[in-house]
């Protein structure tokens, strides 16, 4: 589960700095058929699955909830309403750092390039 690759897996494993990379793969796969690792495999990547169902709607709903958190205490908190309002915009793609606008060219614009662009 960790590297993805039963190979390297079987490699971190077992002692197979001697053994051909065909037999690595041949070994790694008779213990992915084995039923009660194959098993296992499947209870980690459901759990796995789970861990990773996050969704863009539950961090939209826990940004607002921070953002009332925020505005509701004793001390309105108006910068951390702020940050969580960003953060939803961010998430929702309404508001783009400068760093990740970038805009990519080859070559400088002449001035008659520049004029036909404007046409």
């Amino acid at each position: 589960m960790e590297t993805g690759n039963a190979s390297e897996a079987y490699r971190q494993s077992y002692d197979a700095g001697k053994m051909k990379p065909e037999t690595v793969n041949r070994e790694a796969k008779k213990l992915l058929d084995t039923p009660k690792i194959a098993t296992r495999i499947g209870e980690l990547r459901k759990a796995a699955e789970k861990r990773n169902a996050i969704t863009v709607d539950d961090l939209v709903s826990e940004l607002e909830e921070a953002r009332k958190a925020a505005l509701g205490a004793v001390t309105p908190q108006a910068g951390a309403a702020v940050s969580a309002t960003m953060g939803k915009g961010k998430l929702l793609g309404l508001v783009v750092d400068k760093a990740e606008a970038k805009i990519e060219h080859t070559a400088p614009l002449s001035r008659a390039d520049f004029y036909k662009a404007d046409a």
